[in-house]
């Protein structure tokens, strides 16, 4: 049920049935109307016969009526009606007595269908001058049931008729009797009934042969196509966008396969544009988000340090006065000859502490004031071999070797030498107590001309930072060092300068770490226009060193 339920629904189903049918009632009207004109044709054609009949017996019985020579006459008739064609003939009068029949029990009867007016001529028959056809056929069924065809001819009263020996008539009567020859019909239906025949067997294998060509037409030239098209939207609309349909052919379905396959090729470049465009957005998102974050990590770190700056410059003024008083009057103290050597050496241990402490006032002091970098154009890989000059003790003691890997031509830049001298101690000495068993201290200088930044990274293989540590390490008074198990005790106010400084000459200083593997300390510092021109005009030289 479902089967024919679809195949009844079908395009090639719908089209053939009602093509089918429209063949089948012009073939019905065809063969109707053919079959109509046929019989009448077949019929017409015998009564012309008929009539042929007629006149010919007419003809040739003239001259023996004109002799009156009337039993030549009715074997001539009886001649006639032995042909297949010819049933029976009658002569009768005007008043319908009936002289002559082929069948001998009519004659001398009456016929009371014919009627005139004319007066009977019993010894002459007269050849007519025309014939009324309309008034002179006729259809009727005999005894047996068979369609016969009546064709009756007038006798008319000619001149060589009424001045003949025989004659009997006056010249004033028109029609002297009638000649009526009946024919079957039977032989007319059996040749309609085979032409219809042939017709309806000729009208169905036409019909069938139609159907066919046309259900064949319309598989391979609309089905097929459409049934590709149809699984090419499907897979579209299922996002199978590397499909493409074959051109089968040069008409209307081959140009809408082409638009087609053109719709798809679109869809998939705009759906890659939009996949690109979404990753690419994705990415944007990611990498903003990210320099929003280390944007706002900055200026929460610049207002904690900036807030903490003020609260610790307040706090060493208010220090540093006292702190001064207690260094003169202990070292007064400790010079006082009246001490025992217990006494004196106890008054040096408060000259050094207060010393120590006035040192600490003078670091909160510089951590707190917000000095502007005095900027010179210097080659920051000379101030970092200065620096390292002045580290390289540190390093000797803490086993340390010293890996340098420094660009091609790399550029001078504005910089206050001082302070990024300051910067690069308090990387390098840090790095160096985090090995305390030795390692490796790489120092990497490179120029990044997209970007207009001069990189320079600190790497050791020390101890690392802890991730929970990671977010406080430029907070000021925040140490990782431990006196007790490295011998080092630092007050966490060298990266908080550090980063002070370098924020102050337009730069940016990150951090990357493992724990148990090493620390990075990376600064990106800014290349004036003037200078990067400079350097992408002078030759490459790979400068790689160790210490």
């Amino acid at each position: 049920m479902t089967l024919f339920k679809s195949f009844s629904q079908s395009l090639v189903s719908k089209f053939t049935f009602r093509t089918g049918f429209v063949l089948l009632v012009t073939v019905s009207l065809f063969a109707t109307f053919n079959i109509s004109t046929l019989k009448e044709l077949f019929l017409q054609e015998a009564k012309d016969d008929i009539e042929t009949v007629s006149e010919i017996i007419l003809h040739t019985t003239h001259f023996q009526m004109l002799e009156d020579n009337r039993l030549r006459v009715y074997e001539m008739m009886e001649a006639v009606s032995s042909h297949e064609k010819i049933d029976r003939i009658r002569l009768f009068s005007t008043k319908g007595q009936v002289h002559f029949s082929t069948d001998p029990e009519e004659i001398g009867k009456a016929m009371e269908e014919v009627k005139t007016e004319s007066q009977d001529c019993d010894n002459e028959i007269f050849f007519p001058e025309e014939l009324p056809l309309e008034d002179s056929r006729r259809i009727f069924h005999n005894a047996q049931g068979e369609e016969m065809l009546s064709v009756t001819t007038a006798i008319y009263n000619r001149p060589s008729c009424h001045t003949a020996a025989c004659h009997v008539h006056s010249p004033d009567t028109k029609i002297l009797g009638f000649l009526e020859v009946q024919g079957s019909l039977a032989k007319i239906g059996v040749q309609a009934s085979a032409y219809r025949n042939s017709i309806a067997t000729f009208g169905v294998t036409l019909l069938l042969i139609v159907i066919i060509c046309l259900s064949w037409m319309t598989q391979s030239m609309v089905i097929h196509p459409v049934s590709d098209l149809l699984m090419h939207a499907r897979k579209v609309s299922n996002m199978e966008l590397d499909s493409h349909l074959q051109m089968k052919s040069n008409d209307e379905i081959g140009e809408l396969s082409e638009a087609f396959n053109d719709m798809t090729v679109r869809l998939k470049e705009t759906r890659d544009e939009y996949r690109e465009l979404t990753e690419t957005l994705e990415a944007k998102v990611l990498e903003r988000t990210e320099e929003i974050a280390q944007v706002s990590d900055q200026l929460v770190r610049s207002e904690k340090l900036a807030s903490l700056g003020q609260l610790v410059a307040g706090i060493a003024h208010e220090i540093n006065n006292p702190l001064t008083g207690i260094l003169m009057f202990a070292n007064m103290f400790a010079k006082d000859q009246r001490l025992d050597d217990s006494q004196r050496e106890d008054a040096l241990t408060i000259v050094h502490e207060t010393n120590r402490c006035a040192d600490i006032v003078k670091r909160l002091l510089d951590f707190s004031r917000t000095s502007i970098p005095d900027k010179r154009l210097r080659s920051l890989s000379k101030i970092m071999e200065s620096t390292l000059a002045m580290v390289t003790h540190h390093a000797a003691v803490n086993d340390v070797n010293i890996v340098r890997h420094y660009g091609a031509a790399l550029p001078e830049i504005e910089v206050d030498p001082t302070q990024i001298e300051q910067v690069f101690i308090n990387l390098l000495v840090n790095a160096c107590h985090a090995m305390p068993l030795g390692g490796s201290l790489t120092v990497d200088m490179r120029a990044d001309l997209r970007r207009d930044l001069l990189i320079t990274s600190i790497e050791d293989t020390g101890s690392g930072i802890s991730e929970e540590n990671m977010s406080r390490v430029f907070d000021p008074f925040f140490t990782t060092k431990n006196q007790d198990l490295d011998g080092v005790v630092g007050t966490g106010l060298g990266l908080s300068v550090s980063y002070g400084i370098i924020q102050n000459h337009g730069g940016l200083i990150l951090v990357q770490s493992v724990l148990g593997r090493g620390t990075t300390f990376t600064i990106e510092l800014p290349i004036s226009s003037l200078m990067r021109t400079a350097e992408e005009k002078t030759p490459p030289e790979n400068n790689v060193s160790t210490a």
